[in-house]
């Protein structure tokens, strides 16, 4: 068997094992070992098997510590603890109750309230898991108290978490930066305006909405100027969080890795200061940052195998070659990677399509000579859409358990379709506007 055939059929029992539910970790480091042991047995006409499981072990000897022993990989534990220790001080709390303070009276007050919380929070979460759980506990709840429609409640809180990939900083974004040597600053800063339009296209459609039908989102009682502006006294903390990781980046004044340390201190400064913490609490946020850290970089380990694996295949090469003699207009390449994380996303999570397709799209857009910071925001609004999107939609399952299976996800899913709906519009403004994406990091 030639090693491209190797490679397809690796690819297709990849995929399967993915379908199966086995952990993404142990997907990738088995077909990545599986892959090279085949590749190089096959390798001078005959098939060696020794010789092919000597070279694999080789690989798996060394890869472990080369891929993950990087400067760089420092930045994904220390914005994790940020985002852990300002969810442990219950920062989420303060940010939505100040959020509905403002903008409780416009239409659909407490639905802009929470979508705006959730931008927030993802500021300093980097998780759209996170953020749709803690958001969706305090939020849902009294939304549907005050006699919002069920899907309108849920839906809002799981799309608007879905922010959480897209706003800096964000866990895929250092991902895909780290895999494709791009700067994570650059990545960071290209987030922004995309992040905000994303925002403030959720926020229009939910206003006209409940503005067409009231009935979607009654008015809530009104506060006086006093109680806004009381409310900030709880979110300087959190602002002062967020003023500090970006303009810091944006500056150049620390590197991302320093960022997220910097972040992680002031988070926990702060929240001591504010006696938000205790021993336990502490205790929960470095526990939390060491799992999802090991798994992460489990799952980096394995992508590394399959990258080794494919580029010994020549796969990568044939699709470059393949992707620079296309007929047709490079957009029409673009909206079919668009369907196809799209319909992955619908049973597969964001990482694991992210570290399962990269090996493979990267080739096709270098050859495209599309530029890689634009695509990686583009991908990452596709993962957003399959973090909503049935039969799985993570953030949707989530969100129900989080609001104790009291919403049906009929309800969900009916409510997150609108959003969905506006994402797509957003992607085509950052298709058809690519300097949405590309001005600022351009001016770094």
């Amino acid at each position: 068997m030639d090693p491209i055939s190797i490679g397809i059929w690796a690819t297709i029992g990849m995929i399967t094992m993915l379908l199966l539910r086995i952990p993404i970790a142990v997907v990738l480091v088995a077909t990545g070992y599986t892959g090279l042991v085949l590749v190089m047995a096959t390798r001078g006409g005959g098939f060696d098997l020794a010789q092919g499981i000597m070279t694999a072990n080789s690989f798996l000897g060394e890869l472990p510590y080369s891929s993950t022993a990087e400067y760089t990989f420092t930045t994904i534990p220390m914005f994790l603890l940020m985002g852990y220790i300002a969810t442990e001080a219950g920062f989420t709390k303060d940010i939505y109750t100040t959020a509905r303070m403002w903008l409780g009276r416009v239409p659909g007050g407490l639905a802009v309230a929470s979508s705006v919380g959730c931008a927030l929070f993802a500021a300093i979460s980097g998780s759209s898991l996170a953020t749709t759980a803690a958001m969706g506990k305090m939020a849902v709840p009294e939304m549907i108290s005050r006699g919002y429609s069920k899907s309108l409640a849920t839906g809002v809180v799981a799309a608007s978490g879905t922010l959480g990939s897209l706003i800096p900083p964000s866990i895929l974004m250092i991902l895909y930066a780290i895999f494709t040597d791009q700067s994570i600053a650059a990545m960071f800063v290209a987030g922004v305006l995309p992040g905000l339009l994303s925002l403030l296209i959720y926020v229009a459609m939910v206003m006209i909405r409940a503005k067409i039908n009231p009935d979607l989102a009654p008015p809530t009682p009104k506060v006086t100027w006093q109680q806004k502006f009381g409310s900030l006294k709880n979110t300087w903390s959190m602002l002062l969080l967020i003023v500090v990781v970006v303009s810091g980046l944006y500056s150049g004044i620390f590197t991302p890795s320093e960022a997220g340390a910097i972040g992680a201190a002031v988070a926990f400064i702060i929240s001591l200061l504010g006696r938000r913490l205790n021993r336990n609490k502490v205790s929960t946020a470095l526990l939390d940052t060491l799992k999802t850290t090991s798994m992460l970089f489990a799952a980096v380990i394995g992508a590394y195998m399959v990258t080794s694996f494919t580029a010994l295949t020549g796969i990568a090469s044939e699709l470059t070659a393949w992707a620079g003699g296309f007929d047709v207009h490079p957009l029409i390449v673009i909206a079919s990677l668009s369907l196809l994380y799209i319909f992955l996303g619908t049973f597969m999570g964001s990482i694991e399509i992210m570290l399962l397709t990269l090996p493979i799209v990267i080739p096709i857009i270098n050859g495209l000579e599309y530029d890689l910071i634009w695509f990686g925001i583009i991908m990452i609004k596709y993962l957003e859409i399959g973090l909503i999107s049935p039969p799985v939609g993570i953030n949707c399952f989530i969100l129900r358990a989080v609001v104790n299976n009291t919403v049906s996800l009929g309800d969900i899913f009916k409510g997150v379709s609108w959003f969905i709906a506006m994402d797509i519009i957003t992607i085509a403004l950052l298709v058809i506007f690519p300097e949405i994406v590309t001005f600022l990091p351009s001016l770094m």
